[in-house]
């Protein structure tokens, strides 16, 4: 549940950075980090990963009973860099205001 709190929240920052560049809203969640790489604010491989994320926030809200928790137990070991890594971005961004 906490990852795809994470997840959601990202997205949700993530939008609100586009906004306030007056950047165009993304249609989807994915669409998001792709945006925030077009406008340079998010290098794409971080915004690959990150939409990735996205999959799986779908897969754990949507489909809990079919959640692989393999993968859940990757993502929690091996990916939570990911976040600190956007979350930086964002810090960043806030300094330069």
């Amino acid at each position: 549940m906490n990852l795809s709190r994470a997840v959601q929240m990202c997205v949700d920052l993530g939008a609100h950075m586009l906004s306030s560049l007056d950047q165009t809203p993304p249609n989807t969640m994915g669409e998001t980090f792709d945006r925030m790489a077009d406008a340079k604010v998010l290098d794409r491989q971080l915004a690959d990963r990150m939409k990735k994320s996205v999959g799986f926030r779908n897969i754990a809200v949507h489909n809990y009973d079919d959640l692989d928790w393999a993968i859940v137990h990757a993502i929690a070991s091996r990916h939570l860099a990911d976040f600190r890594a956007f979350a930086a971005v964002i810090a960043r961004s806030l300094d330069e205001v």
